[in-house]
């Protein structure tokens, strides 16, 4: 996976023991890193003239969901400082040169089902992630 040098907490019992402003540049990060990817999966699949229209249409979808979850994150990312939660550190930190990450060919190069399964890893990630950060923001939800 393209993102396997990334850093990250296996597990939640880990992801609760980082501070919120690291969790959050996590999130940002991960979702940074699958965007350029995911363009060139919807790129690579459009001209696979084989595949049925309901695949092509769910991997639009999907590339949509990120662009929006990613989106949703900086929102709410700019409320939480403006709350004063967390600072304002993380101020451009999710372009793709304040994520660290240098997207290679790697992820291009990838079978369909390699790149599936590392999206679905990281995806798993980033929900795990927003859960503990949402407990963490919102302690009255019962988490």
């Amino acid at each position: 996976c393209h993102t396997s040098g990334m850093l990250t907490p296996n597990g939640k019992e880990y992801a609760q023991k980082i501070p919120r402003e690291e969790l959050t540049h996590l999130i940002l990060k991960l979702l940074q890193a699958w965007k350029e990817p995911l363009s060139h999966f919807n790129q690579h699949i459009e001209h696979h003239q084989e595949l049925p229209d309901d695949s092509l249409s769910k991997a639009k979808q999907i590339s949509n969901m990120v662009h929006e979850l990613k989106t949703g994150v900086e929102k709410v990312t700019e409320k939480m400082q403006s709350m004063g939660i967390i600072s304002n550190s993380l101020n451009g930190m999710a372009s793709s040169e304040g994520t660290g990450l240098s997207i290679t060919n790697e992820a291009n190069m990838m079978s369909d089902s390699d790149f599936i399964h590392c999206f679905r890893r990281d995806s798993n990630k980033v929900q795990s992630y927003l859960k503990v950060l949402k407990c963490r923001i919102m302690p009255e939800n019962s988490c």
